[in-house]
């Protein structure tokens, strides 16, 4: 079979698309999976592996993405998240069995229709996607290896702060907090690493003038797999529930991750793919009190020492 399966958003959005590439393909090796991608994750998807092709979505030249696709001559496509834009370019690109989401008018695009009900939140984003291909592989196993990523680094004594905000996330710590459980990690025999993205100029700005003890401030200029990889070297990574976070739970690298209150935003939904062991997850109202402060900090210091 030569299978599309598409995911054209942001980053997060795209990794807990993986397992389901992942599982077809160590599943159905003779299945040739092509991943339809957004300018921010091409060259990432071309990294990977369990990738066989990738197409950009270009959304300043659809009628290009169009005719690429055509030539491509795809058996079935899995959409993970549909628009009207996709769901009309698939349609007209003459695929014939297409799979998606039973959700929006763009639905009426595909015809193979999913229902999911996602905003019960019974399951996990990653989880939703991999049950998509039950659509096309009656017999496929809900299950794939972990790491996705398995870079084969040691692990260093490190621990990676990433305070930017971003995807689902309404949750987070605020700076001088961030700088509270930095200054902890100070005083352990781990390093303190900042990284930030190239929205977080602020955030950059504000720790680098209010810290008060050593670390290393690092500007994610790096390619994602460049940052993944090196995400995959710390012991841990703490961020608020955002690309970076997901590209953590890639590599099973032990993550402290902030998630808003709401269900939507919870990591009942959002949370990584890694293995549960790995993760250290708490739930942030918008004005969250000192208590709650003290119970990821106090998490904080049990991982330190262990």
């Amino acid at each position: 079979m030569n299978l599309l399966i598409t995911r054209h958003d942001k980053i997060g959005d795209f990794v807990v698309t993986l397992p389901l590439f992942k599982a077809i393909k160590e599943q159905y090796p003779e299945v040739k999976i092509t991943a339809l991608v957004s300018k921010i994750n091409f060259q990432f998807a071309k990294s990977l592996e369990f990738i066989d092709d990738v197409i950009l979505f270009d959304k300043e030249d659809l009628l290009k993405t169009k005719q690429e696709i055509k030539t491509k001559k795809f058996d079935a496509s899995i959409s993970c998240f549909i628009d009207t834009a996709l769901g009309k370019l698939l349609f007209l690109s003459g695929i014939k069995k297409r799979v998606a989401p039973a959700t929006k008018v763009a639905q009426l695009f595909f015809n193979k229709r999913v229902k999911q009900r996602r905003s019960r939140v019974e399951k996990k984003e990653w989880e939703y996607n991999l049950d998509l291909g039950l659509a096309l592989f009656s017999e496929l196993k809900l299950e794939f290896t972990r790491p996705l990523i398995d870079f084969g680094v040691k692990k260093e004594k490190r621990v990676v702060f990433h305070p930017g905000f971003g995807g689902s996330s309404d949750g987070n710590l605020t700076l001088d907090d961030y700088i509270n459980l930095a200054r902890v990690v100070s005083q352990s025999s781990y390093k303190v690493v900042f990284t930030f993205g190239p929205d977080d100029t602020f955030s950059k700005e504000f720790i680098e003038k209010n810290i008060d003890f050593k670390a290393e401030l690092i500007d994610s200029k790096m390619s994602l797999i460049d940052f993944t990889k090196y995400i995959s070297e710390a012991s841990l990574f703490v961020s608020t529930s955002t690309g970076p976070m997901h590209l953590a739970g890639l590599t099973n690298t032990k993550t402290l991750s902030f998630f808003g209150d709401t269900l939507f935003a919870s990591s009942k939904r959002w949370g990584t793919i890694s293995e549960e062991s790995n993760q250290n997850n708490f739930m942030i109202p918008k004005n969250y009190n000192r208590e709650i402060y003290e119970k990821i900090e106090k998490r904080l210091k049990e991982i330190v020492n262990e």
